[in-house]
């Protein structure tokens, strides 16, 4: 029992004896705990400034009041641009979702609210990548068009409800007892219309029965129907969400290989090899430009082995270009082997390092939109991971995959990334430590 205590001794005094080590294996699941529990908690936070670009064919002044609605709206970033444009944008993934306000959306809307059969048809194109914003693209929009429509149609001398009311009486296919609820609605709203020439005493009475008649009589719908379409390159495409999962996923573990490589460079120090590589007649260039082409080339290929998997067993296919398919592929390779030459300058012991090096990574790869919708983070945290080169690894593939984006949606990614790939290896190479 005694050698049972000294060993278990032995072993608390080690593993607390890494201050580092204890603390990053604390922080690291408080911080992520942290970052997802601001996302999905229940403190009332709701996505904000969601981007969406809307084109209003039909330039009444309803169509302009639900225009500036929606941008007046805190959980979009509303645009005004041309159809082609806007769905141009959505197919990139810089856009969420685009709106078309058909022509004649307001002469319809009126009497549409009142279960008409020829309700305007509101074009939603949007990423389905990103599918859970359209819900909340389709209930502000009907939100904003409710409340609008109710005021033009209920306002006074609006001649919607006269209209209207003459289409009730006539529609003989509309049940009996509906019919005549609702011509008893839109009498007790003109009845209220006529009372707000000369108020009285009685006239918020009055205007209350009228509210509860529209409330509790016929039920009212939406004044107009939706057409939904996934933006798409080619009408024959559609979504493939294993060619998103595979790019997050494949950026993700590919990291993690990365700080293996910087945590093996960082044991060979402790073992002594690293004495006997410096001392053979070997330049700095040489020993540290190996390591890091290995690390590239070991990168690549298990990323062309995850992205053969995904296309011979998942359909998952490069639909843009071949050739910025892989130019992000090898631009995202020599950023993991800067990463991972970072992470050997940087740190002080293996233990230490794994585990700051897989927080950071982590947060590298929720940040970039991996794991969760970019479009859910806080305003400040959707800006903060555009400085981010998971987000634009990713943003790269996707584009090159199931966007079927052309070889220019490539460039900039990969810009970004060699862009990053230079500051890791030069913030690598001023920090390595040369000498034992």
């Amino acid at each position: 029992m005694h050698a049972f205590l000294a060993l278990l001794r032995k072993d608390l005094i080690l593993h607390f004896s890494n201050r580092r080590a204890v603390l990053m294996s604390i922080a690291a699941p408080i911080l992520i705990a942290a970052f997802f529990g601001s996302l999905f908690g229940g403190s009332g936070n709701k996505p904000a400034h969601v981007p969406v670009a809307i084109t209003d064919l039909d330039r009444s002044a309803l169509s302009q009041k639900l225009v500036a609605a929606l941008r007046a709206d805190p959980s979009l970033a509303l645009s005004e641009l041309p159809a082609d444009e806007a769905q141009a944008q959505v197919r990139a993934g810089k856009l969420r979702a685009a709106i078309e306000l058909p022509a004649g959306f307001a002469a319809q809307a009126g009497r549409a609210m009142f279960g008409g059969q020829h309700k305007p048809e509101v074009g939603l194109v949007y990423d389905p990548s990103q599918a859970m914003a359209l819900p909340l693209v389709r209930g502000l929009l009907t939100q904003h068009a409710m409340a609008l429509v109710a005021q033009q149609t209920f306002g006074a001398n609006s001649p919607v409800l006269k209209d209207a009311r003459s289409e009730v009486a006539a529609d003989t296919q509309m049940p009996a007892a509906q019919r005549q609820d609702l011509l008893q609605m839109f009498d007790s709203i003109s009845r209220v219309q006529a009372q707000t020439a000369t108020p009285s005493a009685s006239a918020p009475t009055s205007a209350a029965s009228a509210a509860s008649a529209a409330l509790t009589g016929p039920s009212f719908s939406p004044p107009f129907s939706t057409r939904e379409t996934e933006a798409s390159a080619r009408p024959e495409l559609h979504y493939n969400s294993y060619a998103h999962s595979f790019a997050g996923m494949g950026v993700q573990f590919i990291l993690m290989m990365g700080v293996d490589i910087g945590v093996g460079l960082l044991l060979l120090r402790r073992q002594g090899l690293w004495l006997r590589l410096r001392a053979a007649p070997l330049s700095r260039a040489t020993l540290l430009g190996s390591r890091m082409a290995s690390c590239a080339l070991i990168a690549l290929l298990v990323f062309a082995a995850i992205y053969a998997v995904a296309m011979a067993a998942f359909g998952v296919r490069v639909e843009g270009s071949w050739l910025g398919f892989v130019a992000v592929l090898l631009a995202f390779s020599a950023l993991t082997s800067s990463f991972g030459l970072l992470i050997a300058a940087l740190g002080k012991t293996p233990e230490a390092t794994r585990g700051l090096a897989i927080l950071a990574t982590l947060l590298m790869v929720m940040l970039g939109g991996a794991w969760v919708p970019s479009f859910i983070f806080p305003e400040w945290l959707q800006t903060l991971s555009m400085f981010v080169p998971t987000r634009w690894a990713v943003d790269g593939l996707d584009a090159m995959t199931w966007r079927a984006q052309g070889l220019q949606s490539a460039l900039l990614p990969v810009a970004v990334m060699l862009g990053f790939t230079l500051l890791f290896a030069a913030l690598a190479l001023a920090r390595f430590k040369w000498e034992e």
